[in-house]
């Protein structure tokens, strides 16, 4: 199968499920660039970066229109994240493939534990009273996190808005679009030079077949219970997690 049929499949996968579950589309882009187009970890992470920085603020305009984006309260958050994020893209590129591997797992499996547990109501304290601390912390470790390993932090980002910011679904689902296209930019001005080496022709197509595929994972999650997508997607994502790291391990 050609390198521009598997670009466009997995582009289709990723976008259907950052549209369907608001996140978490990007745990799998890493994987299917390393796996299947055979990009190196260090090239994959900024591929990744490149994909989730278009899908996201496509689907960040949308959110906008609809009113879900929290701009002052997103802006802050973002912006603790912002220096994090910019080192962690930076040293990402000084570490062993191996290393980046294996921590791309263990947060794959973290992700995938956290959707298959049973959801709870948030009881964080209202937006107006949430520590500024723990929120600039949060921030700051959800950019570490998308500059080192190339995700967008979604599935992080949504649930940290929740409770940390008391931010009902809706509101963080639009505003963390907002934390992570920051983020992802801030991470990718600090990889100007394995931008250089990254093949357009696969991320282009890529990146075009995850924004339709994001439109489709909406009227998708319209359709299909959401518990239902969460726990196929955690289930994938354990997978793709066991699989990347025995491949880090031998």
């Amino acid at each position: 199968m050609s390198a521009l049929i598997l670009a466009l499949i997995s582009g289709a996968v990723v976008g259907l499920a950052l549209g369907a579950l608001g996140g978490g589309g990007s745990v799998l882009a890493v994987p299917a660039l390393i796996y299947l187009l055979g990009f190196t970890p260090a090239a994959a992470t900024t591929a990744s970066l490149i994909i989730v920085t278009a899908t996201s603020l496509t689907a960040l305009y949308a959110h906008a229109r609809t009113g879900n984006v929290r701009w002052k309260a997103g802006a802050l958050f973002a912006a603790a994240g912002l220096l994090p994020a910019a080192a962690a893209g930076a040293a990402a590129s000084r570490l062993p493939q191996p290393v980046l591997t294996a921590a791309f797992a263990a947060i794959a499996a973290l992700a995938a534990v956290k959707m298959l547990r049973p959801s709870r109501t948030a009881t964080g304290p209202a937006a107006s009273e949430a520590r500024p601390a723990k929120a600039a912390g949060t921030g700051a470790g959800l950019g570490a996190l998308t500059g080192l390993l190339g995700v967008g932090g979604g599935f992080l980002a949504v649930p940290a808005l929740v409770t940390v910011l008391a931010f009902e679904m809706q509101a963080a689902v639009g505003t963390s679009l907002l934390v992570i296209s920051a983020n992802s930019l801030a991470s990718l001005a600090t990889r100007g030079a394995t931008t250089a080496g990254v093949d357009w022709a696969v991320i282009g197509p890529f990146t075009g077949a995850a924004i339709l595929g994001a439109w489709d994972g909406k009227r998708l999650a319209a359709k299909v219970t959401g518990t239902l997508l969460q726990r196929t997607f955690a289930v994938v994502l354990l997978a793709v997690a066991a699989f990347m790291l025995v491949d880090a391990l031998t």
